[in-house]
């Protein structure tokens, strides 16, 4: 076990390190360039089209496949998760502020590289005998670069399919169950079986039910999460101006957080913000593709369009209001300070109640973990499946197999530490991009025509 645990520290360390992370945001830097920095030209744009197009009634009939909306909250409730409190809060307190600053630069480039991913998937997707769109970086790395790349797709897909139990499940599951027995002092076991139970539901309903339950699930745990960070910023309202100018400065000082090597902080920071942003918001990672190459959309950059938004709202927003909770908080920063606390999300919960009367903030937290977490199984469950259907050619057995192991992993990850499990599928999920950066940068002229030809048809 502990050979195991030492040969995946140093390949997670690999993976989540420095070189892997400026490969990721270098992408995005080099995607921006080659779409005509498409996400700030059309920024209006993107969001009178994504958001925007929520308040005009539709009635058109998606058949098999999900509403854009649909698909775009299917891939947010795989993408806002537990990291968007307890992972941002542990940046900062290692990172210090300046963490924020390279998380919001992360995000800002990112959101050109999930407007890339979910072009691409659209463009390169294959439709079944029923009219059901499946798609994802196996897809366009195979069909868009030839068969001779297909080992490389594979490859996506083997990590893909074993990080849907580790971090789409086991991880998500510990999660809930320390948010049940918080709430309601629920066992890991009854938490465990009972989770299997509204997981089987909806899992088996295919990715049409796991659509619907996440275009309610999603809003609802945005806008309490939100409005939540709303009344804590409203409260240490006069405290905004200094927050925001200790994140700028602190992103370029050369003083350590809680100590350490002089100059070592710029590092550190950027390394925590970047991680933290590319954790948080997937992009880069091929996850979230999957999901909206199912959507009924026709045009590959209407459907990319809502990446964009999904990057501006997982990060710029969710985490945000999680890094300005901590930093209004007051409390002390650091790796030390940090170990004072059970975990990361307690220190979250912390820094909440800091500023909430009572216990109300550990209650905001669970509410929202719980939420948080429960909607990224849903949503890898659909990972998962589409990656095991690819690697076996859509063979239903192992379909029905995969998604009873699935379920049942909602109890072992309720009952079991899954520390290990956790750090593996930490790993597998960064070993994720490997393949899908390689996949972007080569067909990266395709996208920037799909974005010549779409806005000159669109002006």
């Amino acid at each position: 076990m502990e050979i195991i645990t030492t040969v995946n520290s140093a390949i997670n360390g690999f993976v989540w390190g420095p070189i892997m992370l400026a490969l990721l945001v270098g992408t995005g830097i080099f995607l921006t360039c080659r779409t005509g920095w498409v996400q700030v030209r059309k920024f209006g744009y993107i969001m009178k089209n994504t958001v925007g197009s929520l308040f005009r009634k539709s009635d058109k009939d998606h058949g098999s496949n999900l509403s854009p909306f649909q698909a775009v909250t299917t891939a947010l409730a795989g993408t806002v998760g537990t990291g968007n409190i307890a992972g941002v809060t542990g940046a900062i307190f290692v990172g210090g502020p300046g963490a924020v600053f390279w998380m919001w630069v992360s995000a800002f480039f990112g959101m050109c590289t999930k407007y890339a991913e979910i072009a691409l998937a659209l463009e390169y997707r294959t439709t079944d005998k029923s009219g059901a769109h499946k798609g994802g970086p196996m897809f366009y790395i195979e069909r868009g670069l030839g068969k001779a790349w297909k080992p490389l797709a594979m490859l996506f897909a083997i990590l893909g399919g074993l990080a849907s139990f580790g971090i789409g499940n086991i991880a998500q599951s510990s999660e809930i169950a320390g948010a049940m027995n918080g709430l309601f002092g629920l066992n890991a076991m009854t938490t465990g079986i009972i989770l299997a139970v509204i997981v089987a539901i909806v899992v088996i309903g295919g990715v049409k039910r796991i659509g619907q339950v996440t275009s309610y699930m999603v809003p609802f745990m945005a806008i309490f999460y939100i409005l939540a960070g709303i009344v804590v910023i409203i409260m240490r309202i006069g405290d905004i101006p200094g927050v925001l100018v200790n994140i700028v400065t602190s992103a370029f000082s050369f003083e350590a957080v809680g100590g350490g090597v002089f100059g070592y902080a710029i590092m550190v920071a950027m390394k925590q913000g970047f991680a933290r942003g590319v954790f948080s918001n997937e992009a880069g990672l091929g996850s979230a593709p999957i999901a909206h190459a199912a959507s009924s959309t026709d045009e590959p950059v209407e459907q990319a369009m809502w990446g964009v938004f999904e990057v501006f709202i997982d990060t710029i927003i969710i985490c945000t209001i999680t890094s300005l909770t901590v930093l209004l908080s007051g409390l002390e920063l650091g790796e030390a300070a940090l170990d004072t606390y059970a975990s990361k999300g307690a220190a979250a919960v912390q820094a909440f109640n800091t500023i909430l009367p009572g216990q109300l903030g550990g209650l905001i937290i669970q509410i929202s973990l719980l939420f948080f977490a429960l909607s990224t199984i849903l949503s890898w469950s659909y990972y998962g499946e589409r990656c095991w259907g690819y690697l076996t050619g859509e063979n239903k057995g192992v379909q029905i197999v995969y998604k009873a192991i699935f379920v049942l992993m909602c109890i072992v990850g309720a009952t079991g530490s899954g520390q290990l499990m956790w750090d593996i599928a930490d790993t597998l999920n960064g070993m994720m991009a490997i393949p899908n950066l390689i996949g972007l940068l080569a067909l990266s002229g395709v996208v920037a025509r799909l974005t010549k030809d779409y806005f000159s048809k669109n002006k």
